[in-house]
């Protein structure tokens, strides 16, 4: 590092070190069969691991068939699934620089979809579509089925799907898990009132509304080792008049916390498209100050970080520990490089392409002159 840029400094996140404070978020690429891995997640995944991120998260995993948001979905429920991501790990571990991650998920009641470049709109079980879960039996919106109100069979089957796919995760060789408690999917939907009208004891008072999330939490707490990092990403707002608050993800924090979990990531949105939601550059980052204010655990913010001197200034302000990027890096996979470039900073590249940059090629100052232009 060649000065003191925060963003380029090393964090440990649980038993792992990161290099920088610079993570990929886990971004849906709708591209699996049957939940399984192919060449597109090895070129996709092993670029990423290449552009100067200290972390790479792979995307949203579903723990069951079921729980898949799209049948291009990636899975990791079945051996074919476990020996599909192998090679890309591997891909990741031998050319990458980046620690990796996996995040776990089931989509709730916003499963069973088509991909988003088809219309994104629920698929018939005559296009292949499948029967949805979630906390109360409530449609997602008016084009959507009615999912089946989770029994105790459900949820206890639920439980053990996350917790045996973090032990397939270890066996793969991932540093990180997360786990997915936003965007409206289960773990969220059990979480917000909006959703869960639950009368037992997984509904009603916030306390009632944690219970389920927390219980799969702390399934997959007791099968991931201690040496490696656990988190989740959680809801900073529904964005929605009765929804959850930054203040209702600080409570969660805290609870996540008690569990042993190293970090949350702070999202929102996604519970209802009734949500209005003030998209702008960090418009997150509020939301995970409010959560860093409140608790001890690691935070980590998301949402249209672009610029490094924006990822920097948040750092700088103690609104976030660390930041992570989604359509950053997809729009620009060696973001981390450039970064450091604008910092004055150090990251890691490979030595196949360490002629691109700066220090050895004139041309690099060129180059991000055209882009900028």
């Amino acid at each position: 590092m060649k000065r003191g840029s925060l963003l380029f400094s090393p964090i440990t996140i649980g038993g792992v070190s990161l290099a920088n404070r610079i993570a990929v978020s886990p971004m849906c690429q709708y591209s699996a069969a049957a939940g399984s891995a192919n060449d597109w997640h090895l070129q996709h995944l092993g670029s990423l691991s290449m552009g100067g991120a200290g972390l790479v998260i792979v995307e949203a995993t579903a723990v069951e068939p079921e729980g898949r948001i799209t049948p291009g979905c990636l899975g990791l429920y079945s051996d074919l699934n476990e020996a599909a991501l192998e090679p890309v790990v591997s891909l990741c571990r031998r050319w990458g620089n980046a620690r990796l991650g996996i995040q776990l998920a089931h989509a709730g009641r916003k499963a069973s979809s088509e991909v988003p470049w088809k219309g994104g709109k629920p698929l018939p079980p005559s296009a292949g579509g499948w029967a949805t879960v979630a906390p109360s039996a409530i449609p997602f919106d008016e084009a959507a089925p009615r999912p089946e109100a989770l029994d105790e069979a459900g949820l206890a089957r639920i439980r053990e799907a996350f917790a045996a796919a973090a032990r397939r995760a270890d066996r793969l060789g991932f540093d990180l898990i997360e786990l997915h408690g936003a965007h409206g999917y289960l773990l969220h939907s059990f979480c917000s009132p909006i959703a869960n009208r639950r009368e037992d004891g997984y509904g009603g008072s916030a306390e009632n509304r944690m219970r389920f999330p927390l219980e799969v939490a702390e399934a997959v707490r007791r099968v991931w080792p201690r040496s490696n990092a656990l988190g989740m990403r959680i809801t900073g707002s529904d964005w929605i008049e009765g929804g959850l608050s930054p203040e209702d993800a600080g409570i969660f924090a805290r609870e996540l916390e008690t569990l042993g979990f190293d970090y949350v990531c702070v999202s929102s949105g996604g519970i209802s498209p009734k949500a209005r939601v003030a998209v702008a550059p960090g418009y997150q980052v509020p939301f995970a100050e409010t959560v860093k204010k409140m608790s001890r655990i690691a935070v980590q913010t998301v949402g249209m970080i672009v610029d490094p001197r924006q990822a920097e200034a948040i750092l700088a302000e103690g609104q976030a520990d660390w930041v992570a990027l989604a359509r950053g890096f997809l729009d620009d996979p060696r973001w981390g490089w450039h970064a450091a470039d604008v910092l004055e900073a150090d990251a890691a590249t490979p030595p196949q392409y360490r002629r691109a940059r700066p220090d050895l090629w004139p041309g690099a100052a060129l180059a991000r002159h055209s882009r900028a232009g």
